[in-house]
């Protein structure tokens, strides 16, 4: 296995070997699988309770129907917003870690001024 050189850089879509991942945390992950999960569970709710009240006599069909179309609604809302905050992280993970790569390289040269 060849080491890397630290002269050259990393070819172009290779990872950056200053960051690690830029992956959110896994808790971070399953709060927002979670989320999704209680967002679809809440619009179901929403679209059973909107067609019961609306339909007059058996409407089991009607009602699992808005119960189902709520709850895919429900979900997909709560799925964007999710994706975006957990791709926020990752860049924010990703800008703190270049930033700290930076601070140490300007550390090192003014310990060392032959540097």
């Amino acid at each position: 296995m060849q080491t890397p050189d630290p002269e050259r850089p990393p070819p172009s879509g290779a990872p950056d070997p200053g960051v690690e991942s830029s992956l959110p945390s896994v808790g971070a992950r399953v709060l927002a699988f979670v989320a999704i999960l209680l967002g679809g569970l809440c619009g179901g709710m929403i679209g059973y309770s909107v067609t019961d009240l609306q339909c007059v006599g058996d409407c089991s069909t009607n009602t699992a129907l808005g119960a189902v179309v709520g709850a895919v609604l429900g979900a997909l809302g709560v799925a964007v917003i999710a994706v975006l905050a957990l791709r926020a992280m990752g860049e924010w993970k990703t800008i703190q870690a270049q930033e700290a790569d930076r601070q140490r390289g300007r550390n090192d040269s003014r310990r060392n001024p032959s540097a």
